[in-house]
């Protein structure tokens, strides 16, 4: 399990905890900043799944005609953490320079679904 992973776990169990502690749902999304159907949603994934359940899961794209080809994926990673572009200039200068259509939704989608510590 690597540390993000960790990190929801211990977040999410932290507001569970209190609103138990505290026996007020309301305060505990105030306290925390969250949404009463964010609380609620996490609590249902815990009761079903325990520590696993509170783990972020949001997957990449499983639709292979949304998805950019591991060849771009490699032009879109390396242009990120050679130069630091972001997705905008991203996806300018692979057309521009590469003859190559990403908007720049498809290049954070790629920096986000290979790594976090690449946005």
């Amino acid at each position: 399990m690597d540390t993000k992973s960790q990190r929801d776990i211990t977040r999410k169990l932290k507001v569970l905890n209190y609103a138990v502690e505290h026996r007020n749902v309301a305060k505990t999304c105030r306290h925390f900043s969250i949404a009463r159907e964010t609380f609620y949603r996490w609590k249902r994934a815990y009761l079903a799944k325990g520590e696993l359940g509170l783990i972020d899961s949001r997957p990449c794209p499983e639709n292979p005609a949304l998805r950019v080809s591991k060849e771009f994926e490699e032009k879109i990673i390396h242009l990120r953490t050679t130069y630091h572009f972001g997705p905008l200039k991203i996806s300018w200068y692979l057309k521009k320079f590469l003859d190559i259509n990403v908007s720049r939704t498809g290049c954070y989608g790629v920096l986000k679904c290979t790594s976090s510590d690449l946005i």
